[in-house]
């Protein structure tokens, strides 16, 4: 006897097609999948048709500073820099169990909507490192029913303090999944081109992946692109690198861009867009026309990039607003890189998910495969297009083999007058 069967599952494919089977868990592995599977099992959920896929991945998000949107003031010119000042006065008061509530209180938001991987940067600038402690403890807390990756990120660059290099060495040695930066906030630009080879001497020494905060910026002259792209082919790294934001891309000059691109193709590098904040932070010192602030997405999938999507912030300094919802993610970017053919919004869902596990680094255990870990959702839904369209109900929950969340789909009833 299983222990859980689902029925009538239209399941997802990476090649774009969908199977109708049946899909049985033993074990918290996934046993069968098959058109019809007539052994019984423990729990049986007839799913009636609805879209079963593998779950949302959260690809980049700041868990130690979700749910503090306004503490100690609103962002009211909506800015970055604001943003990180703001940041800067309430991360002075963390505690272990402020940041530890707030994030956990996150991660089961995002579950009850099907993300059950999640990257967190968390700002190690400061000599306590509470934040870093803090997500530390969370990943341990929640890994029963959520993936949790911490990335050692040093919000005033690893040179804008006389101990932010000791602290960021520091937070390898405690345990961070991968090493961050942020060179366009360095002090010079000499000391921006420094901190990325830092970070690749970190991540060499402790084995760790990469995860750079880079060009998060309006200015066309800021390139650090170039530079994680030229270490991440002189030490082979590529497909354990991520490139975050990458903002300034898209206001490249297309001569610089295209050449930069043909660099790209031989790096393997992950690419991170954030479409809901991106679009809303960047482009604030233009009138008319505004720049989307939003990296060249599309252009990058066209070559055959790994581009995936995050959230970045919940009701933060940085964004007031956000639930959580992947689903919102890959709208925005679809909407913002004008990614409406067909093959397109298909990839704008998969930039959730399957895209997401690979620059996660986790594609071994993620999938709907025989196998692997049943980690899966279920959406009251047809399609990725539907999905993405009406925003999709998330009506189950599968998490490594137990029924984490069910929510039921809102009805509406037409009272003809």
């Amino acid at each position: 006897m299983y222990d859980l069967l689902l029925r009538q599952c239209r399941l997802l494919q990476t090649d774009r097609t969908i199977a109708e089977v049946d899909i049985a868990i033993q074990q918290g592995a996934i046993a069968v999948i098959a058109p019809h599977i007539t052994e019984p099992a423990t729990l049986e959920l007839d799913l009636q048709k609805q879209l079963v896929s593998p779950p949302f991945v959260e690809s980049h998000i700041h868990l130690d500073s979700a749910l503090t949107i306004g503490e100690p003031r609103w962002n009211e010119s909506g800015t970055l820099f604001e943003g990180i000042e703001i940041w800067r006065d309430r991360k002075q008061n963390l505690s272990l169990d402020d940041v530890k509530t707030r994030a956990i209180a996150t991660l089961k938001q995002q579950a009850m909507q099907g993300v059950l991987f999640v990257r967190s940067h968390a700002d190690v600038s400061e000599t306590s490192l509470i934040a870093l402690q803090a997500l530390l403890e969370v990943r341990d807390a929640v890994k029963a029913w959520t993936t949790l990756q911490v990335v050692a990120f040093p919000q005033d660059g690893i040179y804008g303090g006389a101990q932010n290099d000791d602290l960021i060495e520091k937070a390898m040695a405690m345990g961070a999944d991968a090493v961050g930066g942020i060179p366009h906030y360095e002090l010079t630009r000499e000391d921006g081109v420094k901190s990325v080879h830092r970070i690749f001497e970190l991540a060499q020494k402790y084995d760790r992946l990469i995860d750079i905060h880079c060009d998060e910026i309006d200015d066309d002259q800021s390139r650090f692109l170039e530079v994680v792209a030229a270490c991440a082919i002189r030490s082979g790294m590529g497909s354990r690198v991520t490139a975050s934001h990458t903002t300034a891309f898209g206001s490249y000059n297309n001569a610089y861009a295209f050449k930069l691109l043909g660099l790209l193709r031989r790096t393997e590098l992950n690419f991170i867009a954030n479409p809901l904040i991106n679009i809303t932070l960047q482009g604030r010192t233009d009138t008319y026309p505004k720049r989307r602030g939003v990296t060249r997405v599309k252009e990058l999938w066209q070559q055959g990039m790994n581009v995936s999507f995050g959230h970045d912030c919940i009701q933060d300094p940085w964004y007031s607003l956000g639930t959580g919802n992947m689903l919102d993610v890959a709208s925005m970017g679809l909407h913002v890189c004008q990614m409406t053919g067909t093959a397109e919004i298909d990839a704008c869902y998969d930039m959730v998910t399957w895209h997401g596990a690979k620059t996660l680094n986790v594609s071994d255990r993620y999938g709907v495969e025989v196998g692997k870990p049943a980690n899966l959702i279920v959406l009251d839904a047809h399609d990725r297009y539907d999905a993405i369209r009406r925003r999709a109900t998330v009506s189950y929950v599968i998490s490594q083999g137990r029924l984490l969340a069910t929510t039921e789909a809102p009805k509406s009833v037409w009272h003809d007058t």
